[in-house]
């Protein structure tokens, strides 16, 4: 479990392909407290560390994984929004996040707002049951507040901080978002569609 709070960016120094697998060596000020098994979110997705050298770690995506998030899409020298699991006895200031991303979205609007941004995202249809105006969401791990909902396309706004603090500042027209809906909401909807 996450909180969807950025705790560092990485980056993604070299790529192997082992079958229909992606392994990823990522540097960041975090990886040396790193260890084997623990769980990491990557942009969003939960990977686990398979290995830890001095300030770099290693973690592997599979072909569902590749096939269901941006990771596919990444190349060398791009920067990765990293959060180690939350712990119990803490603060969660984002909300609940699992690190299993539901789809992808499209970057289609980028307005600078003298000091903050408003990014917009297009997404299926199909998932519009599972975002409301001022709940939450979690694009490449990032917890955000939902806002200008339509029946395909939401906006969030993005503070200075975060903007500097995540890859979100790197984001262009066009491109590919991690999406993980609030959990709450995917359990509230799917006990709806039994009623």
């Amino acid at each position: 479990m996450f909180t969807g709070i950025i705790e560092s960016l990485g980056e993604l120094t070299s790529i192997e392909t082992n079958g229909s697998n992606h392994t990823f060596w990522v540097t960041s000020p975090i990886s040396n407290q790193l260890k084997p098994d623990q769980s990491v979110s990557h942009n969003g997705v939960c990977l686990t560390v398979e290995e830890v050298s001095p300030g770099k770690h290693r973690v592997t995506a599979i072909a569902e994984t590749l096939q269901k998030t941006n990771l596919g899409n990444l190349k060398a020298g791009d920067l990765l929004n990293l959060e180690r699991c939350m712990t119990m006895n803490g603060r969660i200031d984002g909300h609940i996040v699992q690190g299993h991303v539901d789809c992808t979205a499209i970057c289609t609007r980028i307005i600078e707002k003298e000091g903050s941004w408003e990014f917009q995202f297009e997404y299926e249809q199909k998932f519009k049951s599972l975002l409301i105006e001022k709940g939450s969401v979690c694009i490449n791990g990032t917890s955000l507040t939902v806002f200008n909902l339509t029946e395909n396309s939401f906006q969030v706004a993005i503070i200075p901080f975060t903007y500097e603090h995540t890859n979100i500042h790197q984001l262009k027209l066009n491109d590919s978002v991690n999406i993980e809906f609030d959990m709450i909401g995917k359990y509230v909807n799917r006990i709806m569609e039994r009623v």
